[in-house]
């Protein structure tokens, strides 16, 4: 017999979300994208492609696409989509990813292997059959795939068929992720996004029928219309559909920043305290049902990979949020994508027009970027283990970077006593590590090793954030 798995526990102490919960990045990144220059050209992004090619030995290859297409506008989001329902808008499109496309892999210099694909939106299903075909031939003209690589595509069940989903099983698609936020029909009306929960079951029916891996749902709390009674509905619905993953986002009301969700009546939206009940009462109803909580708002069966990285060391973290993968270069194509290629960060044009104007004239879509310096490197790993292991190692970040770090983050040790005084965290004199009762807070405790965002105000326009819970 196997031993049972122990996965790492989750304690919740709501006195202290009310005492340390603030605002703050969600680090898919560090630094985070809102430190992206112009200064990052595309010489830049060209420069760091042939860096990599010439390493003897390079990190595993991830690529993102993002499709912004989307027939209808969901009032709560904040992505960069556009929302048309003339489908020959996609045709052209394609064919200015595979310009792109033949630049990137120009620079690369050598066939190389994927280990993951991720198609994001937009709606990725807004594309036909046909151009879907036509895409993931494309990639197979330049890449060959990993035997074990994870192929991934965001679904909207109001725009796929049965057919749909064999034929992305076809084509080599073996995880989905349903934009499900909410079952109850007064929210979903207050959010333009209409999708019946029979859709919704059918869509994962067909999925499983095709032998997807993994099924993930998105779901937001803080939504117009919703209150505790409401939400916990919706969670009977999702419980009974059993999906692997799980996503439980807050939303950010952000209508300065983002002009659809001026459409959504302020009056509509939860209190402060309704969502933070929300959030608890669906916290402990997923644990109760067995999942695993990963790290912030993701959530998995025990059987599920992203559950077992949380033991194996391999949970890593990007700009699609939690993966199983260990630390990869992230080639992104499209409009507004962002990827990583060692130590930098880039994102391509966010109109339409400017992405097809610089690729007509040859040049690749990068609208800014970020080179990252020694500092930058260390403290990435220091806030991407937070994230995802709950642990810093001293001894291992000394010997790897050549610092003593109770010197060099001196006023970060001196900055975390609050949180460890209240039980959050553990210092000791060789390592960091975050206890049960802390791993909700790995955002605030991340935010001390930000060394951009302590020279601002959370509070002044232009770095507003979501709260950390």
């Amino acid at each position: 017999m196997h031993e049972p798995l122990i996965f790492p526990a989750l304690e919740i102490e709501e006195n202290l979300i009310r005492r340390f919960d603030s605002l703050g990045p969600r680090y898919t990144s560090y630094p985070t994208a809102d430190r992206f220059t112009e200064q990052f050209s595309a010489n830049s992004y060209v420069r760091y492609l042939q860096e990599r090619s010439r390493l003897a030995s390079k990190p595993p290859l991830s690529l993102y696409i993002h499709i912004p297409f989307c027939a209808s506008l969901c009032y709560y989001c904040a992505c960069n989509k556009v929302i048309t329902k003339d489908h020959g808008r996609s045709a052209k499109y394609l064919e200015y990813l595979a310009k792109e496309l033949v630049l990137v892999s120009g620079h690369l210099q050598q066939r190389e292997v994927l280990s993951q694909l991720h198609l994001g939106g937009g709606t990725p299903t807004f594309l036909s059959h046909d151009e879907l075909r036509h895409l993931m031939q494309m990639l197979h003209q330049h890449f060959d795939f990993a035997d074990d690589a994870e192929i991934s595509i965001e679904i909207d069940p109001r725009t796929v068929s049965t057919a749909t989903l064999q034929l992305l099983a076809e084509l080599g698609f073996n995880r989905t992720s349903l934009g499900v936020q909410d079952f109850n029909p007064e929210v979903q009306k207050a959010v333009h996004r209409i999708q019946p929960f029979e859709m919704v079951a059918q869509t994962v029916s067909d999925s499983r029928a095709c032998g997807f891996q993994s099924i993930n749902f998105d779901l937001i709390y803080g939504l117009p219309k919703q209150d505790l009674d409401s939400f916990s509905r919706t969670l009977d619905q999702v419980i009974a559909l059993s999906p692997a993953r799980i996503a439980l986002y807050n939303y950010a009301h952000l209508p300065t920043r983002f002009k659809p969700q001026r459409r959504i009546a302020e009056a509509d939206l939860p209190s402060a305290e309704q969502r933070l009940q929300i959030f608890l009462m669906s916290i402990r109803r997923l644990l109760a049902e067995g999942y695993v909580y990963i790290g912030l708002d993701h959530f998995a069966k025990p059987d599920d990979s992203l559950a077992l990285a949380t033991l194996d060391g391999s949970l890593h973290r990007n700009f699609q949020g939690y993966t199983t993968r260990s630390d990869c270069d992230l080639i992104g194509l499209g409009l507004s994508a962002i990827g990583k290629i060692g130590a930098s960060y880039v994102q391509n044009l966010r109109t339409l027009d400017d992405y097809y104007a610089c690729l007509d004239q040859g040049n690749l879509p990068v609208e800014k970027g970020f080179d990252l310096d020694a500092d930058d490197i260390l403290r990435r790993q220091i806030i991407m283990s937070l994230m995802c292991s709950n642990t810093l190692n001293f001894q291992f970040l000394e010997m790897k970077y050549g610092i003593v770090f109770r010197e060099y983050f001196a006023d970060e040790l001196a900055r975390l006593a609050d949180y460890a005084q209240a039980g959050l965290l553990v210092i000791d004199e060789h390592s960091i590590s975050v206890p049960p009762k802390g791993r909700l807070f790995v955002r605030a405790l991340a935010m001390v090793f930000d060394r951009y965002l302590s020279r601002l105000s959370l509070l002044q326009p232009g770095a507003k954030y979501s709260k950390l819970i």
